[in-house]
């Protein structure tokens, strides 16, 4: 799909340089894959970011998370804060679907496992959510296993941004939301390194929406008086190379 993103309108926002993508998948070995539901009843999906090629739970990576103000189902920060690591790739969905989702990460994992001969007794997927139900039938829940798998195996560095995978459903300051990415690259004692984020964007009022500083939402409510419900909801992803600890990515999160 590759829509048309803000730089192509010639928005740049902040004077930090870019990746070559501007997205999360220029930190090197990243790659992202959606698989989408959409029908009468159903605008939703599964997004997968996968940190690298490697099988994580044998090769751990380091990991943090960090909440603000929020009471999301995500499932498996607890053990990504208590041990500072992540061992599958992190899924994205709708509320309801968390469950499932982790539980086909976990058959995904245990047959990658099985494959590399390496034990596992037990694994820590890591699922975050918005709640898309305002667009979809969410009660349905009608992510499947094979929508996961269908994700992982679309993973790439060029992903679709917008209205695909976990996004197809959500709603951003009162317009469509969606999936979307960004990164920037920072110069370290002579050193380039790369940080990327990735946004499941479900949240706020058309008011308060401001795009490079101009109060875009307060212009498009005026000119169409749409006025929007404000929505409370956003996963954010990021990934680096910066060769930091856990510690120090929670601060970075921050």
């Amino acid at each position: 799909m590759n829509r048309k993103r803000l730089s192509d309108y010639g928005i740049r926002v902040g004077c930090m340089p870019t990746g070559p993508l501007d997205k999360i998948t220029d930190v090197p070995g990243v790659t992202v894959g959606h698989a989408t539901v959409r029908d009468a009843r159903h605008h939703t999906g599964v997004t997968v970011i996968m940190p690298c090629d490697d099988n994580m739970f044998a090769k751990k990576l380091t990991a943090a998370s960090f909440v603000l103000n929020g009471f999301g189902k995500t499932a498996g920060l607890v053990q990504v804060d208590e041990l500072g690591t992540l061992e599958t790739p992190i899924a994205l969905t709708n509320t309801l679907n968390v469950g499932l989702v982790h539980d086909a990460l976990v058959t995904v994992m245990a047959e990658r496992c099985a494959a590399d001969h390496v034990a596992m007794h037990s694994i820590n997927p890591v699922v975050g959510e918005c709640n898309d139900a305002q667009l979809n039938a969410i009660v349905d829940r009608p992510i499947r296993e094979e929508h996961v798998r269908e994700a992982i195996a679309n993973a790439c560095r060029d992903f679709d941004e917008g209205d695909v995978g976990a996004g197809a459903g959500t709603v951003c300051h009162g317009l469509k939301g969606g999936i979307g990415s960004a990164s920037r690259q920072i110069e370290i004692l002579g050193r380039t390194y790369t940080l990327g984020v990735l946004v499941q964007s479900n949240h706020g009022s058309l008011k308060d929406l401001r795009i490079d500083g101009k109060p875009a939402g307060r212009m498009i409510d005026a000119a169409l008086n749409a006025s929007a419900p404000d929505k409370g909801s956003i996963i954010s992803i990021m990934a680096t190379d910066v060769p930091l600890s856990s510690r120090q990515l929670k601060r970075v999160l921050k």
